[in-house]
């Protein structure tokens, strides 16, 4: 059990799924940083400082019957029941934010990645299965079936 153990913890994704998590937590911060620290306050300036954080219904009222509150924190001290959309909206935009800054990050990297034009290929399709792989394979990693000798490269 303990060989095979091993032999999970060692394997190649167990390895690279954990190196994922270890650096999705690193850039956690990072991105939150980037979407409170440098893009919100350009946005609050142009909206005027709309904060809707603090944007809330009062569903029932508080143990001494007030229904009108200056903040939210104000109203769950005096015990009102609230649904607090404003919160919900402002995760959403920064979502939104989050979401389309690592579109951002991904496409540069795969744009930095592509091959230059007038290069040789660095890969071919399996005839078989029609996975991509290396153009020097003999053999195809996916479906195992033989390619023949490979193309001398240029």
């Amino acid at each position: 059990m303990w060989k095979e153990f091993k032999e999970f913890a060692i394997k190649g994704s167990a390895l690279d799924l954990a190196i994922g998590v270890i650096i999705g937590a690193a850039l956690t911060g990072i991105v939150n940083s980037l979407v409170k620290d440098i893009i919100m306050p350009p946005i609050g300036l142009v909206t005027g400082g709309l904060d809707f954080t603090n944007k809330f219904i009062v569903l029932k009222a508080a143990k001494d019957g007030t229904t009108s509150f200056p903040s939210l924190d104000a109203a769950i001290k005096a015990g009102a029941t609230t649904w607090n959309y404003g919160n919900f909206i402002t995760l959403l935009i920064n979502f939104i934010i989050v979401a389309f800054s690592i579109f951002m990050l991904v496409r540069a990297i795969n744009k930095m990645k592509r091959p230059k034009p007038g290069s040789p290929p660095v890969a071919k399709d399996c005839p078989v299965c029609t996975m991509s792989i290396p153009i020097d394979a003999k053999r195809c990693p996916q479906c195992t079936s033989e390619l023949g000798v490979a193309p001398a490269r240029a």
